[in-house]
């Protein structure tokens, strides 16, 4: 028997063989008995009974543990991680948005497999309300959110928390494939358009006559021009008044006789100076002025030799 037992095994595949394959009664977080379990709400992981991860720890599974979440029933299809081994016995316990993505009833039958999925590099939700886009930062606050996810299904309807309001974003699209897991990666995330939600519409510009907005607004379209006063200048004079010239009197001004024998590279100085006035003794020739030609005199009298 041990030897037909052995052969039986070498016969399953070897990925049969370690791929955890299971069902449950699923149940929401609300029907968990003991503490307050609202923190499984608000992300994507599911709490599993303690058997489970006895036969996990069997199989050479990859870490995180993946799993595939399916209702045959329904046919619906979605992933997650796990979060605890304290669930009983044949007994898994949902989040909330999880079950109604499932279409499953509380204590309905769910098919677990463990799975292996790649890195998610790009993701696209779209909000299924317009109030959605009363958060400043969205993005931030997605980010902080998905913390609690494992993984993303194209498709899922997921559920965040933000100041005591839920939001739901319907998963468009992921890359490098339609489930992903967003574990440590570094990942590109984009939003559609709100589910609802319309482009507000543009009111004529002549209409509305009544609110003083409109009258104000109208007044700087077709009345108010920039940049048209006038500028004083610093020195008290008008913008573009020259000043005009001092009266001259013809008379002052005086004529000279031009230079006929100018020619050009040559440089002539005039000297303008006025000649000296003669003295009369060199006119009559008697005196000629000879420089330093004056007896001096002392302030001491010069005393007799003996």
């Amino acid at each position: 028997m041990q030897f037909a037992f052995n052969m039986f095994d070498q016969a399953i595949p070897h990925a049969f063989r370690n791929r955890f394959s299971t069902q449950y009664r699923c149940y929401s977080v609300s029907m968990f008995a003991g503490s307050d379990r609202s923190d499984v709400e608000k992300g994507g992981k599911i709490i599993m009974p303690p058997s489970s991860l006895d036969q996990l720890s069997r199989l050479s599974i990859t870490y995180p543990m993946l799993f595939k979440l399916a209702n045959k029933r329904t046919e619906r299809v979605t992933h997650c991680g796990v979060l605890e081994f304290v669930a009983e016995e044949g007994i898994c316990y949902l989040p909330h948005w999880m079950m109604q993505n499932l279409l499953l009833e509380e204590g309905g039958l769910v098919q677990v497999e463990s799975v292996n999925l790649m890195v998610a590099t790009y993701s696209k939700f779209e909000p299924q309300a317009p109030d959605f886009l009363d958060i400043t930062n969205p993005k931030a606050v997605l980010e902080n959110a998905l913390r609690n996810f494992a993984c993303l299904t194209t498709g899922d309807v997921i559920a965040i928390n933000y100041n005591e309001k839920i939001y739901e974003l319907r998963v468009m699209e992921t890359k490098p494939d339609t489930a992903v897991s967003i574990i440590e990666c570094d990942m590109n995330v984009d939003f559609d358009a709100p589910l609802g939600y319309k482009e507000p519409e543009r009111q004529p510009l002549m209409s509305g006559y009544t609110s003083i907005g409109n009258i104000m607004q109208l007044f700087f379209l077709f009345c108010f021009q920039a940049f048209t006063g006038s500028g004083n200048r610093l020195d008290g004079k008008k913008k573009g008044v020259e000043p005009s010239p001092a009266h001259i009197n013809p008379e002052d001004i005086k004529r000279g006789i031009p230079n006929y024998d100018f020619k050009i590279g040559k440089i002539t100085f005039i000297r303008n100076s006025r000649p000296q006035p003669r003295r009369l003794d060199d006119e009559a020739g008697t005196s000629r002025f000879v420089a330093f030609s004056g007896e001096g005199q002392s302030l001491r009298k010069k005393g007799r030799k003996p």
